[in-house]
């Protein structure tokens, strides 16, 4: 009975990492579309999230049945309910992804405003948080997931640089206030794609130690 139990945790806990894994391959295709307005790679970023979607009902109905069928406890408990409140943060940030890439699709009909590099940044930053937030689930590693909160301060501190910046520009001309405000959305979606990775990671102490955070 252990040795099922252990091997139904191994699979939802590998599809959770496979279903992170999913946005993060989404992230470069987002890139793609804003940065360098590739907007034929669109569809590839849908498709992405719908597979996102996808994994997130079958890993759920499989945690279900867990619980149901095993009755875990201890760990074994708090790693299903790890599993169970990161299936929304997961599934949260691939819709952000998608906006990143429809309005990135929608910025690439004009002249851009000016190069994006801080959004650039943060999106690489994004990739690097989710390889960190992955590597930590996978080897239980407190440390390191605290590493990925820390990673996430960066990343807020580009879209407060964005919004700084963007304001500076609505000022100078009204002519630039509607790209402005599309830009800032989408610097809001990635700073909460940081956010949902926070969120992940602050939950990997107590699944490991049943301790809280004091």
């Amino acid at each position: 009975m252990r040795e099922a139990l252990e091997n139904d945790l191994r699979a939802v806990l590998n599809g959770a990492l496979n279903m992170l894994g999913t946005v993060e391959r989404m992230l470069p295709v987002a890139a793609d579309v804003l940065l360098r307005e590739n907007v034929d790679r669109l569809p590839e970023v849908k498709a992405l999230d719908r597979e996102v979607d996808a994994q997130e009902a079958q890993i759920e109905a499989e945690c279900l049945r867990i619980i149901a069928l095993h009755q875990p406890v201890a760990r074994d408990l708090r790693m299903v309910a790890l599993i169970l409140k990161s299936l929304s943060d997961i599934e949260r940030m691939g819709d952000y992804v998608v906006h990143v890439a429809e309005d990135g699709a929608e910025l690439a009909q004009a002249p851009a405003l000016k190069r994006y590099v801080n959004l650039a940044r943060m999106l690489e930053r994004l990739g690097e948080m989710s390889e960190n937030l992955r590597t930590a689930i996978a080897d239980r590693d407190v440390t390191r997931a605290e590493a990925t909160v820390q990673m996430d301060d960066e990343v807020d501190d580009l879209y407060e640089q964005i919004q700084r910046e963007l304001v500076t520009y609505m000022l100078e001309d009204p002519r630039n206030i509607s790209k402005a405000l599309m830009l800032m959305r989408v610097g809001r979606s990635l700073e909460r794609v940081g956010d949902h990775m926070e969120n992940i990671a602050e939950r990997v102490r107590y699944w490991v130690t049943g301790q809280r955070e004091g």
